[in-house]
C-alpha cells in the first residue's frame, strides 16, 4: 500500500477547478471562473513578438537562465509598478515566478510552520488558502466590511495572538468579494503592520484593472520597514497561459524566496518571459489595458443594472470598482450551494461562497464573475439565476 506524507492529508483539489469541470459544456453560462475574456488576448501581435525572439535570440529563450527572471521583463515591472502602484524599486527586488500562485506557494512555505496563525480577511482567495494549509497553520479570518479588512478587528487579534506569522490580503478588487480598501484604511494598516512587524503578503492580480475612480497606492508603497511581500501578475493584463508573475520583496526576505525558487524550479519558463518582454516593447500595453477595462467595465455594468432588475428583496451584492468578480449575499436562511445545484439544471453557474472562509460556517453567500461571458449570455443567466432565487425563497 502506498504511504503518503502527512502533508497530502491537508491538500484539497480546488472546488473552482472541479467546478470548471462541470460547467465546461458549451451550453452552460458560467459566471464561475475568474478567466479572462480569450478574444482580447492579442494573438496576432504576439505571434510578431515570438518570431522576433526566435530570429533574434532564438537559442538563448530555448536555454536555462537566472533564477531571478529575465533582466529586460524585470525593468519593464520595475517601471510597470512605479506608474501603476506607486512602488520604488528596482530589478534586484524582482524575482519571476510560475504566475502569482507559485508565489502564493513560495510565501507559505517561506514563514509557516505546523499551528503557525496566519491571518486573512473573512473571506478570502481560495488558491491561496490551499497552497497554505499545506503548511499546516491555523487560520484566523479578520473581519470585514463594505471597505474591505478592519483595521481594529486587525489590531485586537494581534494584541492577543503570539503565533501569527503571515498577513495575506487582497486590497484591490479583492477575490471574491470584489472590495477595495480606502486610502484611509491602507494607512491605519500599515501603521499597524510597522508597530507588531508581521510579514504582509499583498496580492495584486487585478490591480490594473479599475472601472471607476482613482488609482490607489498599493501597500508596499507604503511599506517603511520591508515587510510586505507583493505579487503581481501578468494573467489578467496579457494572458494566463504564459504562467507569468512575480514576487518584490526586500533584500533578505527575497533571497529567502529565490532559494525556494531554486530548489522547486529552478526559474520560470525563459521563452515564456522573453515572448512577453519582446510583445511590451513592440506595442502598446497601456493600450491593451485600457481595451479591457473598457470590456470588463462595460460587462460589469451590465451584470449590476441585471442583477438590479432581477433578484429578489432580501438579496444583496457589492458594487465592484474594479477587478473579475461581485460577491451576492443571500438571507441567512438560503443555501448558496443549493441554488447552484438548481441554477445548473437551468445551465447557469457560479461558485458557492462557504470555500472561500478557510474555517468554513457561511454558506449564504456565492462568487460571480462578469469576465468571460459576453452581454446577452450575462443578461440570460443573471435573468435564470434570479428566477432560481425566487423560487427557492417561497
Amino acid at each position: 500500500m502506498v504511504k503518503y506524507s502527512s502533508r497530502m492529508g491537508k491538500m484539497e483539489g480546488s472546488a473552482i477547478r472541479e467546478l470548471l469541470k462541470l460547467t465546461a459544456k458549451p451550453e452552460i453560462i458560467s459566471f464561475a471562473g475568474g478567466m479572462p475574456a480569450p478574444e482580447l488576448f492579442p494573438t496576432e501581435e504576439m505571434e510578431k513578438a515570438a518570431n522576433a525572439v526566435m530570429e533574434e535570440q532564438g537559442q538563448i529563450a530555448m536555454q536555462y537562465s537566472t533564477t531571478e527572471g529575465y533582466p529586460r521583463l524585470r525593468e519593464q515591472i520595475v517601471e510597470r509598478m512605479d506608474k501603476k502602484n506607486n512602488i520604488k524599486t528596482d530589478v534586484d527586488h524582482i524575482l519571476i515566478t510560475s504566475g502569482s500562485q507559485q508565489g502564493l506557494d513560495y510565501s507559505g512555505r517561506l514563514f509557516l510552520d505546523k499551528d503557525d496563525i496566519i491571518l486573512c480577511e473573512s473571506p478570502s482567495y481560495l488558491g491561496a488558502l490551499n497552497a497554505f494549509k499545506t503548511n499546516e497553520p491555523k487560520f484566523i479570518e479578520v473581519p470585514t466590511d463594505e471597505n474591505g479588512l478592519i483595521p481594529e478587528e486587525l489590531e485586537k487579534i494581534l494584541a492577543k495572538e503570539d503565533r501569527v506569522k503571515m498577513i495575506y490580503v487582497i486590497p484591490d478588487f479583492q477575490n471574491p468579494t470584489g472590495r477595495t480598501w480606502p486610502l484611509e484604511r491602507r494607512h491605519a494598516f500599515m501603521d499597524i503592520i510597522n508597530k507588531y512587524e508581521i510579514p504582509v503578503i499583498e496580492d495584486n492580480p487585478y490591480g490594473e484593472l479599475r472601472y471607476e475612480g482613482d488609482y490607489l497606492p498599493a501597500l508596499k508603497s507604503l511599506d517603511t520597514k520591508g515587510l510586505v511581500v507583493y505579487l503581481g501578475t501578468f494573467s489578467k493584463i496579457l494572458a494566463p497561459g504564459y504562467r507569468l508573475g512575480w514576487i518584490c520583496a526586500d533584500d533578505e526576505i527575497l533571497s529567502n524566496y529565490n532559494k525556494l525558487a531554486q530548489a522547486g524550479a529552478l526559474q520560470a519558463s525563459t521563452i515564456s518571459q522573453m515572448e512577453p518582454a519582446k510583445w511590451i516593447d513592440m506595442f502598446d500595453l497601456d493600450a491593451h489595458v485600457a481595451e479591457i477595462r473598457k470590456v470588463y467595465g462595460h460587462r460589469r455594468d451590465v451584470m449590476l443594472d441585471t442583477l438590479e432588475k432581477t433578484f429578489p428583496e432580501g438579496v444583496t451584492w457589492t458594487h465592484p470598482v474594479g477587478g473579475l468578480f461581485l460577491w451576492v449575499m443571500l438571507p441567512e436562511n438560503m443555501k448558496a450551494q443549493d441554488v447552484y445545484m438548481k441554477a445548473l439544471e437551468k445551465n447557469v453557474a457560479f461558485v458557492p461562497g462557504d470555500t472561500f472562509f478557510p474555517n468554513g460556517g457561511v454558506f449564504n453567500c456565492f462568487r460571480m464573475n462578469y469576465s468571460c461571458m459576453p452581454d446577452e449570455k450575462i443578461i440570460e443567466g443573471v435573468t435564470a439565476l434570479a428566477d432560481v432565487i425566487k423560487a427557492e425563497m417561497k
